[in-house]
Parts: structure tokens; C-alpha cells; sequence
């Protein structure tokens, strides 16, 4: 028994001064086990249709958890990405339909769904910085307040666009892939960039781990913290193009329901620390793709979608439970 743990102890000692990212690896790892069983569970598993499902279901809620990475690292939260899908989404409808032209109507409705996204994350970012209300308060609030403002504006109805371009968007496919897990995997590409490589970087992950070390380290605080949310909110909007113009539609009732919480769970699979400092981009794609593959077993397996709760539930606190185990 002794010899076992010294042989355990001597390979993660290697494993640790290897130069390894454990943070990537560890969700990757879980990634692929995962496969590994689901192709055994069932036989259909690994049809590409099953995939491309799989990975255009994953792309929706995975543009959202790499918005909330950043508010994450930042030590921050975001329980109303939801609720702002449903909104953009209204708002994005309504601004195609009010032009004849279908090219002219997706140009300015795409342009607006971006920008309606980051003033809804604005508006989140001033709540928490200029208002001194807690991120969890804050976007607990606006969580109520955009869906409300989405059933309001809709009349409680579905929106169904009348542009015969819109549809192509997140339908479309592009080199085989639907165009929403390009957009996906662009995103991430972007965002990992901007995280591990240029100074902002540097700046959230040193604010997550000490907010006032890094206001006497001349660092900005409040304005890192406040883009964070921009970034978020401006990833909802993309995201609700993709879910919206796939539908041809948006239900403000149902759009975006648990989102968060789907978003939340990739970014903490993933090995991001819900305490802030450190995180990052392709632990989140991990993590949402884990979440993906979940979803599509429990359904192909015929368990009940009513538990599909409880296990995403348990996963997020085996994740929690292994940060606390590593961090103590």
C-alpha cells in the first residue's frame, strides 16, 4: 500500500513539473472518458448526425460560458444571461421585421443584437461597480427585470420573423459545420486571445485573485470589472442571433430558461475558480461540450429529461468539490 502512494506521489509530482495546464486537462480528460462511455452505451452515439447535434446544441449555451468566464475570473457571477437571451431576442425579431430589404434587415438586426447584449451587460457591469450592489444581487435582478421586459414588449407571444435571409444564419452550414459551432469555435479562439495573451488578461486574473492588490498595483479595477459584463452581455446577443434565426423565432417565455445555470456549470467544469483569479477559455469549451454529451445520453438512454437537473446539479458539485479539495 505504502509502495502504491509513493508511486501516486512520485507520478504527480512528475505530472505537476511536466509544464502541464491541469486546468485544460483535467475537463479534457472527463471528455474523453465520457466519450468512451457513451459510445459504448449506445450504438447511434457516434453517428455524425448525433455529433453535429451534440456540438449545435453545445454552441448556444457555449458562446454564453465564455462570456461568463470572464465575469468568473473577475470573482464575479451572472444569473441573468437567461433572461437576456430572451429580450436580445425580441428586440432582434423585431428590428429584422421592420425592414423590407432581407440583407439590409439582418445587417442592422445582427448589429443590433450585439449592441442591445453589451448595454444589457452595461447596465449589469454599472449595478455591480457604480451601484456597489453584489454580481449576485445585481443580475438576480435583472434576471427578473429583462424577462419581464421581454414578455411586455412581445405580449407574451412568440415572434416569428418574416425574413427569408434570417433563417440561413443559424441553420446554415459552412465546410460541413452548422455556422453556430463556427461561431462557437471563433469565439473561443478570440476570447482565449484576449485572456491568456494581452495585458487585459493579465489585469482580470490579478483583480479575481485580489481586488485591492490590484487597485494598489495601479490596475483599474472597476473598468475591468465593468468590461467583463460588456463582454458577457455581448456574447448573449450572439448567441441569441444563432438560437433565434435557427428557430426563425423567439419565445420570451421559454428562451434562455436555465441558461444560466448551463453556462455557470461549463465554466466551472471547465476548472474555472468560482472564486475568481484563474480560469480559462478552453476548460470552458470542455466543459460545456462534457455538458453536451450528458444531455445527449440521459435522452438517447431514455432516462427522464426531468432529471436532467439533478445530474448537471451533481456534476457542478463533484467540479466544486474538486476546487476545494485542490485549493485546501
Amino acid at each position: 500500500m505504502n509502495q502504491a502512494r509513493l508511486a501516486g506521489a512520485r507520478l504527480s509530482d512528475r505530472l505537476r513539473n511536466s509544464g502541464l495546464d491541469f486546468s485544460i486537462l483535467a475537463p479534457l480528460v472527463a471528455l474523453i472518458v465520457l466519450l468512451v462511455i457513451s459510445s459504448l452505451a449506445s450504438e447511434y452515439f457516434l453517428d455524425l448526425r448525433n455529433l453535429t447535434n451534440i456540438t449545435r446544441q453545445v454552441s448556444y449555451t457555449g458562446i454564453i460560458a465564455i462570456g461568463v468566464t470572464f465575469v468568473i475570473i473577475a470573482a464575479g457571477i451572472d444569473l441573468s444571461v437567461g433572461s437576456m437571451v430572451a429580450l436580445v431576442g425580441v428586440v432582434l425579431i423585431y428590428t429584422v421585421n421592420q425592414f423590407a430589404d432581407p440583407v439590409q434587415g439582418v445587417i442592422i438586426g445582427l448589429a443590433m443584437a450585439v449592441l442591445a447584449g453589451a448595454l444589457f451587460g452595461l447596465l449589469n457591469g454599472a449595478l455591480v461597480t457604480w451601484g456597489k450592489i453584489t454580481p449576485f444581487i445585481a443580475t438576480l435582478a435583472t434576471m427578473s427585470i429583462y424577462r419581464s421586459l421581454a414578455l411586455y414588449f412581445s405580449d407574451a407571444g412568440e415572434m416569428v420573423s418574416t425574413n427569408s435571409l434570417f433563417p440561413e444564419i443559424g441553420g446554415g452550414y459552412a465546410l460541413g459545420l452548422p455556422i453556430p459551432v463556427w461561431t462557437f469555435l471563433i469565439i473561443a479562439v478570440l476570447a482565449h486571445i484576449l485572456l491568456a495573451h494581452t495585458p487585459f488578461g493579465r489585469h482580470l486574473c490579478a483583480v479575481g485573485s485580489n481586488a485591492q492588490v490590484a487597485r494598489y498595483s495601479g490596475i483599474r479595477v472597476q473598468r475591468i470589472i465593468l468590461i467583463t459584463f460588456v463582454i458577457a452581455g455581448a456574447c448573449v446577443g450572439i448567441s441569441s442571433i444563432m438560437l433565434a434565426s435557427r428557430l426563425n423565432s423567439i419565445s420570451p417565455s421559454d428562451a434562455g430558461v436555465f441558461y444560466e445555470l448551463d453556462a455557470i456549470a461549463a465554466v466551472v467544469i471547465g476548472g474555472t475558480a468560482l472564486s475568481g483569479g484563474r480560469g480559462s477559455i478552453w476548460g470552458t469549451v470542455m466543459g460545456a461540450l462534457i455538458l453536451g454529451v450528458i444531455n445527449n445520453m440521459l435522452n438517447m438512454l431514455g432516462i427522464s429529461p426531468y432529471l436532467q437537473g439533478l445530474v448537471k446539479g451533481g456534476v457542478i458539485l463533484v467540479a466544486v468539490l474538486m476546487q476545494y479539495k485542490q485549493n485546501h
